[in-house]
Order: C-alpha cells, then structure tokens, then sequence
C-alpha cells in the first residue's frame, strides 16, 4: 500500500496546496499523500485533456478536496486557482518529445506560456513557493553519467526545450521577486494511476499492458538505450519535501532518480518473461530509433 512512510515533519493541518494537473498520474498521487495526511486544502486545477477525473472520484468526500477544471493557458483561471493557497506544486504539462515534434507550439502554449501564467498569478497573490515538474529531457546531448545538475547539453526536442525554458524563468522570478522556486527533473516515473492509452503513452504500461493482452510489443531502436526508471512513490516523497521543507536559497534544480538504469530491451524482456502466457506468440518488434530522444 503506498504512502504509509510519512515524508514530512510539518504539521499540513495549515497549509492549502494547489496541485496543478491534479487528474493525471503524477499529481493524482500527490493529492493522494497530501490528503492522507491532512493538509488543510488541496485544490486541483486541471483541463482534463490527457487526464482523467477518475483519478479523483475517491477523494471527492475529503472536506479538503476541491477541484477546478481549467486551463493554465488562461491567465484568468490562474488568479482563481491560487486564492487562498499557501504552496504550489505545479504537474499540467503537455508531456511526450513525440508529441512536441508534431506540435511544437502546443508545447510551448502548454508547458511555457502556461507556466508563467501560473508563477505570475502566485506572485501577485502572494505566494512564495512552488515546485514544479522539470525533466531529464532538458539534459540534451550532453554525454555526462550519470546526469548532473549543473552539466546541461543542448536540448534535442521542443519539449526539453519548454522545460530548459521553465527553468530559467524561475530563476528569474527568484532573483527579481523573491520567490522561492524548486524544478524537479523527472526520470521516467512509472506507478499506479499511470495509463497505457494513447499515442504518447509511456513506455512501461505499454509494455504490460501489451503482453498482458497478448499483443506485439514494440521497442524503438535497437532496445539498448537505457533510462533511469523511477517509481512514482520517490516522485511524491520530492514534492512534499521540496513544498515544505525550509531552503537555503531561493532557486533550485533537482534530479529525481534512482541513479541507475536499464536497457529498454533489458526491460521488455523482464516484463514479458513475467507478464507472458504459455504458448503465446508474442513478438518483440524493433522499430526505428525515435526523434529526439536521449540515448542514456
């Protein structure tokens, strides 16, 4: 059963948390943890576009559950969503390096335009904290391993871009107003909530999901590129601690990761060695190496 560990030392009885993108898998579990242990209000703020309030129905007799549905693209909808809130953890994004390659402004309209909105509306309702959802995406071609803060190469799709970009307007707003800002760069989280469907879907469910139901299972590539698989419970543990925790500085970016990895090939063949039915004829497809992405 997950959160049993309690993260934190602070009492949440008086603290109200926004959690943006509040359906989708990551900030789901994040409303999860932060109503299990009482935090006075959690409002979720989310436009249902790659989310599903599914993931909230549970919560919905919480008194301190509070959903709003809306875009961070609209400044407006920013303002109302931080009234009244004490911390900011910040998950709305349009993900995938794919998907910002067939529709690099829509990423930019999503993760940048829609960032500032936010960080300006905390502003100005007074709020000082935020942490906000980064990604290894923004390490780019830089060779380094394992992956460094402080070393960042060139980004390889728009979506690290959007990201990079992210990061910099928090700097930014930490120097000029004071804020206190935290990125968290993601290593591909993977746990429960996190859904197989779509085009963009991440690549374990789809693997279980694909031996599971007794289809071919494809792997980009020749399957050796290797990634930093991290369980969505560390992801959760970084927000609550980056949301509460007192800082020395006012900016700052931190990797959230096991600090090992794993071949995708090595992957696939450990899931469906253990996801496989007796006598099923099953492939493992190789296909081409996808655009943009990061090797190691």
């Amino acid at each position: 059963m997950l959160y049993n560990n309690q993260y934190h030392k602070k009492d949440l009885s008086d603290t109200s948390f926004l959690i943006t993108g509040g359906s989708g898998f990551i900030g789901s579990n994040i409303v999860e943890y932060l109503l299990k242990y009482g935090a006075k209000k959690v409002r979720v703020v989310d436009n249902l576009l790659t989310s599903s309030y599914d993931n909230l129905k549970k919560f919905e007799s919480n008194e301190g559950f509070e959903f709003l549905k809306g875009d961070m693209r609209t400044f407006e909808v920013c303002v109302e969503a931080v009234k009244g809130m004490d911390v900011v953890t910040h998950q709305a994004a349009l993900g995938s390096v794919p998907r910002s390659i067939d529709t690099p402004h829509l990423t930019n309209d999503h993760n940048v335009s829609g960032f500032v909105n936010l960080i300006q509306a905390a502003k100005l309702e007074g709020i000082k904290r935020i942490v906000y959802a980064s990604s290894s995406s923004v390490y780019g071609d830089d060779p380094t391993l394992p992956k460094q803060e402080d070393k960042v190469g060139n980004p390889l799709s728009p979506y690290a871009v959007s990201k990079k970009t992210m990061e910099i307007y928090s700097n930014v707003f930490a120097d000029l107003y004071g804020m206190e800002l935290i990125g968290l760069r993601y290593f591909n989280v993977f746990g429960p909530n996190q859904s197989p469907k779509g085009a963009y879907a991440a690549v374990i469910p789809l693997f279980v999901d694909g031996i599971i139901e007794n289809s071919d299972v494809f792997v980009n590539g020749d399957g050796e590129q290797s990634r930093d698989f991290t369980f969505i419970e560390n992801v959760v543990q970084a927000n609550i601690l980056a949301g509460v925790k007192k800082l020395k500085k006012k900016n700052y970016v931190f990797n959230v990761g096991t600090g090992s990895r794993i071949s995708l090939i090595k992957l696939c063949k450990a899931i469906y060695f253990a996801f496989k039915t007796p006598g099923s004829k099953q492939m493992i497809v190789y296909k081409n190496f996808r655009k943009g992405d990061i090797k190691h």
